[in-house]
């Protein structure tokens, strides 16, 4: 009897937390259309829906296995609900080979971290490599720096790249087509920024958008913790999850403001005679705020023609922060990384056809 009564007794603890998780999944799939100002438990709940989705499997196959198929329907159905997510960061087909025979534009996404301040230029010359092997056409870097030993990374890349559009501090777009006009969007107290070139692709213009915003600040945060421990200073757990919570939702809220500033400007000077890409490290996962407010109608490259299991940040959590987007002018050929290690980030390449 003691047997049976613990038996029930467990079966009601995870019956309570099936209907926990399922909310919880729920929240973390809609969390994206709200502004982390005011909202922020709402907002972070897509940074855990990968672990959600975990749960609800294990509460899947745990009810299945008890037979008890009426609890079993709500993870089930809430899996469901998850596929258009599960679908930005893993793709079930192969990958066209063909796509680069075809004609169109292959444009690439690369957050450089300012080529690790290598003093040599061998760095900023590999990836220029990478770049002519790969057969980009538009060439996106953040946290760029144009000096790269004893001379500048434009002048090396511009027999390649012949035309160049630099940005505020360290963004920069290379084309091999005629760039024939350019802003920068500035964000207010802050160093990060955006931009855009139009480029003329045989006649036809198309807005490029390269696009950096505000980081998350826990890695810096983590860094003076450890710093100040070796200096013999006493860190209490509390003070610094304090500070690691503090930094993500500033670095939350920041974000979201620059993401409507981007979109502000493009729905400004947006007038229907030219195709639109943007591109970028958002330092934001996908079904975020600034990943919904970003793409708008816009098509997601890698949903369109990627395939796989699609991060794009190295450095010890893979995450997907970087990624092409563009409107319905144009159509997606194919979507993938490359596994470069010369910054924190690996660069994203699509090819579009036009």
């Amino acid at each position: 009897m003691g047997k049976l009564a613990a038996y029930k007794y467990f079966s009601f603890l995870l019956l309570i937390a099936t209907f926990v998780v399922v909310g919880f999944t729920f929240f973390g799939l809609f969390g994206g259309n709200y502004s982390p100002a005011g909202n922020t438990a709402k907002a972070m709940l897509v940074y855990v829906l990968p672990l959600l989705i975990i749960a609800d499997f294990i509460l899947l196959i745990f009810w299945l296995v008890r037979r008890r198929w009426h609890w079993a329907a709500f993870p089930f159905v809430t899996i469901l609900c998850c596929i258009p997510y599960i679908g930005t960061l893993y793709q079930i087909r192969t990958t066209d080979e063909s796509a680069d025979k075809k004609s169109g534009l292959k444009v690439a996404t690369y957050n450089v971290a300012r080529f690790n301040r290598e003093t040599s230029g061998f760095m900023a010359m590999d990836i220029l490599a990478q770049m002519k092997r790969q057969k980009v056409d538009v060439f996106c870097m953040q946290e760029y720096n144009d000096v790269s030993g004893s001379k500048n990374n434009s002048d090396s890349y511009k027999d390649y790249f012949p035309y160049m559009a630099m940005g505020r501090n360290d963004m920069v777009i290379y084309s091999r087509h005629p760039i024939v006009g350019e802003k920068t969007i500035d964000f207010e107290g802050t160093n990060n920024s955006a931009m855009w070139a139009d480029i003329d692709v045989n006649g036809q213009q198309i807005r490029v958008v390269n696009v950096h915003l505000q980081t998350t600040g826990i890695n810096r945060t983590l860094h003076k913790a450890a710093k100040q421990q070796l200096q013999g200073t006493d860190i209490q757990g509390s003070r610094l999850l304090n500070a690691i919570y503090g930094n993500y939702t500033m670095g939350m809220m920041v974000r979201a403001g620059q993401a409507n500033t981007i979109r502000n400007e493009l729905m400004k000077n947006q007038d229907g005679e030219r195709s639109l890409i943007i591109c970028g490290d958002f330092n934001d996962v996908p079904y975020s705020y600034v990943y919904k407010t970003m793409l708008g109608d816009l098509i997601d490259g890698f949903k369109e023609c990627g395939s796989g299991w699609m991060h794009t940040f190295r450095g010890g959590k893979p995450v997907r922060i970087d990624y092409i987007f563009h409107d319905e002018s144009l159509k997606g050929l194919s979507y993938y990384r490359e596994d470069l290690s010369y910054s924190d980030h690996y660069p994203v390449f699509m090819k579009l056809e036009y």
